[in-house]
């Protein structure tokens, strides 16, 4: 739980704040940014919530934080309520999950509801309240990893939903060993007639990206949205495995249509499919623009929040 002594000072005077172990994923300051934003290399409040809707996004983020770095000073009365309203929905049968894990650097996980069986993206945290939801919402059919870095939970969701994983063999580590379903090759697999999943080795060599019903791209690290570029771009400072090979992949995946970006970190994105090809088309011309001098650099910077 977020300390009142450990309180940022970088904070306005109210009952939401920040404290001094925050990470700075980005995530309390895209799922409220009227309230959230970055000072000093951490999150802090700027704006105290005004009304019912921005109080319940502020205590959403507080929920989805995933070193429980924001807090209240009083104890609010509601959070069971609060807590029911997860999954989010983002758009149709896609669901933001919420209860981001500390142990992937605060990724976002993301639900699919069908009928032929309810797909989990990436791990968020094994919460009680999530999986209670998560249950009465129809079960996990499959856990979809997108790749190694935001496996979070996956064993305790396996454990207890019975569900298949998902993840590229290339991408397999020693706590990823029993994962049932381990994905070979760079050529995509048709697991459903409604999910593809794509291989995008370059954020990692194993990292592949699911479409789900050729409109919902689900990105893990490969694609994102960024405030500061106004455009769709890939993280040049989180690039573990190669990054020519993540310019190569881009420019696969950008002959596939889809309207959605839902990455692991960083910002959504959507738009019409003409539009989303135009925003593509200009992210690989960025990306190309840098060159090949950061093949192989890494490192964690300021978040990814960019």
């Amino acid at each position: 739980m977020a300390q009142l002594n450990l309180r940022r000072s970088q904070n306005v005077s109210g009952d939401f704040y920040v404290d001094s172990t925050c990470i700075n994923c980005d995530t309390c300051r895209w799922m409220a940014p009227k309230i959230f934003h970055q000072e000093d290399e951490q999150s802090a409040v700027y704006h105290q919530p005004m009304n019912e809707a921005e109080r319940l996004a502020g205590l959403q983020a507080l929920l989805s934080c995933p070193t429980a770095s924001i807090g209240t000073v009083s104890k609010p009365q509601d959070i069971k309520t609060i807590q029911g309203t997860f999954p989010i929905p983002v758009a149709e049968n896609v669901f933001h999950c919420g209860y981001h894990a500390e142990n992937s650097y605060g990724a976002a996980s993301y639900l699919i509801v069908r009928d032929e069986g309810n797909i989990l993206v990436d791990s968020p945290r094994f919460a009680p309240p999530l999986v209670k939801q998560l249950e009465a919402m129809g079960s996990i059919r499959y856990m979809y990893l997108t790749h190694r870095d935001d496996v979070a939970d996956h064993e305790k969701f396996h454990q207890h939903f019975g569900c298949d994983r998902i993840l590229h063999r290339d991408d397999i580590t020693a706590n990823t060993s029993k994962v049932e379903i381990q994905l070979t090759g760079r050529e995509p697999v048709q697991i459903a007639p409604d999910l593809l999943i794509i291989p995008v080795p370059g954020h990692t060599q194993g990292h592949t990206v699911l479409l789900y019903n050729q409109k919902f791209l689900f990105s893990g690290d490969h694609l994102a949205f960024s405030r500061q570029l106004n455009h769709l771009y890939a993280f040049r400072e989180f690039c573990w495995y190669s990054w020519s090979e993540l310019v190569k992949s881009m420019s696969y995946l950008a002959t596939f249509d889809f309207e959605w970006v839902l990455p692991g970190h960083g910002r959504r994105y959507h738009a019409d499919r003409e539009t989303m090809r135009q925003e593509m088309e200009t992210c690989l011309m960025w990306m190309k623009g840098l060159g090949a001098s950061f093949e192989g650099q890494g490192g964690f910077q300021s978040g990814f929040g960019l």
